[in-house]
Order: C-alpha cells, then structure tokens, then sequence
C-alpha cells in the first residue's frame, strides 16, 4: 500500500472538515450580528450612548441585548471579540489549498493548454493573485470613490468579474473558480484582520484612556463589515463548485461565477430587508431564480469555435511517475480495465444516461489521461470501491487488484 497517498488524502479531509466547521462558526456569527444589528429597535428610553436594543429568546432563556454606536461609558471587565472565526476559516481553507491545489499541481493547478508554467511558478501566480486582491479592493475602499456605496459596489464587482474572467486565463477550471472563492475569502478575513479588529482595539484603548473614540473608525468597520456579508454566499458556491463540472468546466466557468455574486446579493437584500423590518421584497427570488436559470443556460452552451475548455484540452505534458506507468508491463491490461468500466462516464461525451459532463471533469479515455488521474483511480478503484458508483460497470476484484498493483510498481 501506498501509505503516503493513504495518509495525504486523510489529511485533506481532515483539514476539509476543519474549514467547513470554521467556516460556519464565521458565517454565523456573521449573519447573526448583521440581522441583529439591523432588527434593533430604537427608542428614547435607552441608557445614554445606546443606539438601539433588542430582546431575544433562544434555549428556553431571554436576552437583552443593547448596541453602543461608540462605546459605553464605562468599559465593561470583559469583552467578548468575534476574530477567530474568520481567522481559523482563512487559515484551514488555505492549508487545503495548499494540499490539494499545490501539492497536486500538476493534475489540479496547471493546464498547460492554458498556460503552461513550472508547479513552482503556478502557485507563485496564486499566492500574488491573493495579496492583490486585497491590495485593489482596500485602495478602492480608501480612495474617495469609497465614499459612494453604491459606486464602491460596482466598481468591486467589476474587479470581481475580471479576476474571475483573468483566473480562467491561469488555471484549469476547477482551480480558477476555486481562487476565485479564495481571492473572495482573502478580502473578507483581511477586513476583520487589517481593519475591523484594529478600529475596535483603538476604541478601546480610547476609552481605557478616558478619550472619545473616533466614530470613523465604527464606520469604515462596519463598511467592511457590510461588504463581508454580501460576499458570503457566493463564496460558500465558489467552494462547492470544484465538485460540479457543470460548473467549472465549461467555457463560460467565469461568466457563471461572476452571476454568482449577483445572486448573492438580491439573496442577502431580502434576509437584510427583513430584518430591518423594511419589507418582504419577495421579487428578489424571482431574480434569483432567473440568474440561476442562465447559469443553467450557460453551462449548456458550447465553446467558441476552435476553443474547447481547457479541461477538455489534450495534456501532453508528463511527469516521470506518469511515464512510468504508461511503460509499465501492466499498463495494457489496466487500460483495458479503464476504458472499459470507466470511460463510459469518464469521456468527453459520457454514454452512461444522466451524465452529461465527466464527473469532477476527470476525463479517462487516452493513456495520457489515464496515467494523469492514475492516483485517483488507485484511491477510489483501487484501494476502495468508490468507483464505479455502486459497481454499476461490474468492475472485479482481480481488476482492483490490478489496478493497486500497476500504480504501487511505478511509485516504488
């Protein structure tokens, strides 16, 4: 057995659990202070400083809970901050970039139909793209044209559309919506790490110091804050869409995602309008379903004439591993036993019904291809019997057998 293969792909699920978990202890608290700061009720009533209170019940208990635009008047012995949700979701979701995304590289990072670059200049290109996007979007935020809302959203969403549109011009598919997601996921964190927990320190620290705290600060964190409430869903999609050909490996993957933010928006107008008791604006579903109808639209639609997706694009580049296992003895007999119970869905034009693009857009029709997934099919038809889905191609345990063996000899 391969233990290393074994154990890596334990420690990518391991580190998957680990962001999803943080991520909803980071979306909760989220979504939770947005409607709670939006639903408070204002009156003349409240103690000197307060801007608003709410009473709420939960777990058989009733809170109170009252909002100080600035700060009290006396600083309380014990602050609760709300940091570490969004750290630890950055942090995790970056370690399983770097598990799947730059330890794999080679199958999930680079096409060289797209752009072919060194494993070592891929993840270069990726880490820049991160810090970048912070970079523009904080200038933006900073600059005077921050100072309009709905200017500053526009102008955002159109870096939003390039980078998804540029990511497409880097990477497969598969990895280019998942930047896209994590170029997202960068700016929300460095709000909270650059900006909205510094604002509240100094107001703290003001306070302490028997000053009044700049209400400047409370905006612009409460800007970012906004901001990080509109981006929430469509990154949460960004996340899943690695799973979904449909998705990612079409030719207008980057149109799709720029749709995407769209809808994250009409769907967030609606809970936010709700919550601050300003209506039920139900047409806002009505847009939704029309942006997700022409997301289905567009993954339907074939490519420009004479430019196929880069997922479906030849790789011609091979690592030693990869010849290795095309010049093994075996390598006949293991093609036979792919083709045969894998290509039917695994091709570029899937006859098993129901499936209209290769799942996880892996395609396992040419010994390139077979040679280039070789680690996956040892992994799941190999080592376990994942594939095929309850064994509907009737695959035998001497081809698994045969499949373990071929890959453990070229990987010795």
């Amino acid at each position: 057995m391969d233990i290393n293969v074994v154990l890596w792909d334990w420690l990518a699920l391991g580190v998957r659990w680990l962001h999803i978990i943080t991520g909803i202890a980071w979306i909760g608290s989220s979504f939770y202070f947005i409607a709670l700061d939006l639903g408070l009720h204002r009156h003349d009533k409240l103690p000197e400083g307060a801007s608003g209170e709410e009473w709420q019940v939960h777990g058989g208990g009733f809170y109170h809970v009252q909002k100080y635009m600035v700060a009290p008047a006396n600083m309380p012995e014990h602050l609760t901050w709300f940091k570490w949700e969004s750290y630890s979701t950055w942090l995790s979701g970056f370690a399983l970039l770097a598990i799947v995304y730059y330890a794999g590289a080679q199958l999930y990072l680079i096409d060289p139909a797209v752009l072919d670059v060194t494993p070592t200049m891929a993840i270069a290109i990726s880490l820049a793209s991160l810090s970048l996007g912070w970079i523009i979007y904080d200038l933006l935020c900073k600059s005077p044209l921050g100072k309009n809302a709905t200017l500053l959203m526009i102008l955002l969403y159109i870096v939003l559309v390039a980078m998804a549109w540029g990511y497409t011009q880097l990477f497969t598919g598969r990895a280019a919506l998942l930047h896209l997601g994590a170029f997202t996921a960068t700016i929300m964190t460095a709000n909270v790490f650059l900006i909205i927990m510094p604002n509240q320190r100094k107001g703290v620290a003001d306070l302490k110091a028997g000053k009044r705290p700049d209400p400047a600060l409370g905006l612009q964190a409460k800007q970012r804050s906004t901001h990080n409430n509109y981006l929430t869903l469509p990154v949460l999609f960004l996340m899943m869409s690695n799973h979904y050909p449909l998705v990612f490996a079409t030719p207008y993957n980057w149109l799709i995602a720029s749709l995407v933010f769209l809808m994250g928006v009409t769907i967030r107008h609606y809970f936010n309008t709700v919550h601050a008791r300003k209506g039920n604006p139900l047409w806002t579903w009505g847009l939704t379903a029309l942006l997700f109808g022409a997301i289905v639209w567009l993954s339907t639609l074939p490519g420009p004439v004479g430019g196929p997706t880069s997922e479906g694009k030849k790789n011609t580049r091979m690592t030693p591993t990869q010849s290795r296992l095309i010049k093994s003895a075996k390598f006949e007999a293991v093609r036979d036993v792919v083709q045969g119970r894998c290509s039917m869905c695994h091709g570029d034009e899937p006859s098993w019904e129901g499936i209209a693009i290769a799942p996880k857009g892996v395609k396992l029709e040419t010994d390139a291809q077979i040679a280039r997934h070789a680690e996956l099919i040892y992994l799941h038809a190999g080592r376990s019997t994942a594939m095929p889905p309850a064994n509907v191609s009737f695959i035998e345990p001497g081809e698994r057998k045969l499949l373990v063996e071929w890959y453990e000899d070229a990987v010795k």
